[in-house]
């Protein structure tokens, strides 16, 4: 949390830690490929552009785009989870189909195909087809704990005393099942910060000048002998990038382990 805190803090209040503008270019002539220095502590790019605002930027994009392409996720995947184990029978087979057809459907390719199509990939746009594509699995795991919680004595108790199917589902079975949900949330936003880098890298995500973690990298690369060269460009944002993966995956798992100390035993 406390790493999280360090990186989100920045990323979030961006224009309260630097002074340059991310897209601004003073000088591509004089300017570009400064290495770190007390004014610029990131170094400069190809463009002369502050390589540490546009990473406190960038990570302002990849943040917000990774906690709402997963709330977006979390929110479909517990939706057609719940709804399926609660109803069962003709219902519960065919969405799990569905869901076995959609599953079968390579993310990564079916995003880099749809992305490649667009010439102009407006924010809200990247983050829903993110979002819609990614609450598969966690379907099948909500899926699974209604069905083993709906068999529960105080469900039956509620539906004897006259409950109907939506306050049953809504008031006693889903808090009941917010364990999975939870780390799944802190995992997910991991993976999309990963997916989104990897997909602005690919030149498919995030088009510049807009920066993301991702296409600053890529900026990095483009060159011969970059990395050895001008290897600031890359180093800063990918070393942000892991340290912000490695720490939701740490508290995801954290989590786990605080809310499920039975599975931890067994």
């Amino acid at each position: 949390m406390a790493l999280l805190l360090a990186i989100i803090i920045p990323c979030a209040g961006a224009p309260l830690f630097v002074s340059h503008d991310p897209l601004s270019q003073p000088d591509p002539v004089k300017l570009k490929y400064q290495p770190p220095s007390r004014i610029s502590p990131f170094g400069t790019d190809e463009l002369s552009r502050d390589v540490f605002s546009r990473v406190l930027y960038g990570g302002r994009t990849s943040l917000s785009i990774a906690l709402v392409a997963t709330l977006l996720s979390i929110t479909l995947g517990t939706a057609y989870g719940a709804v399926a184990g609660f109803a069962g029978g003709v219902v519960e087979s065919v969405m799990m189909r569905i869901l076995d057809a959609l599953m079968s459907i390579p993310r990564l390719l079916l995003l880099i195909a749809v992305f490649a199509t667009w010439d102009e990939l407006q924010v809200k746009w990247f983050i829903l087809i993110i979002g819609f594509t990614g609450w598969y699995g966690l379907s099948r795991i909500v899926r699974g704990q209604v069905l083993a919680m709906k068999g529960e004595e105080f469900v039956m108790s509620a539906r004897a005393l006259g409950a109907g199917p939506a306050r049953i589902l809504l008031r006693h079975v889903l808090p009941n099942v917010l364990t999975p949900v939870i780390v799944a949330a802190a995992l997910g936003v991991g993976r999309v910060i990963l997916l989104e880098a990897g997909l602005s890298y690919l030149g498919v995500g995030l088009h510049p000048p807009d920066p993301s973690w991702g296409n600053i990298i890529q900026d990095g690369t483009d060159k011969i002998y970059a990395i050895a060269s001008i290897w600031w460009i890359s180093f800063f944002p990918g070393m942000a990038l892991v340290l912000t993966v490695m720490a939701f995956n740490s508290l995801g798992d954290a989590l786990r382990e605080a809310l499920e100390p039975r599975g931890i035993r067994s």
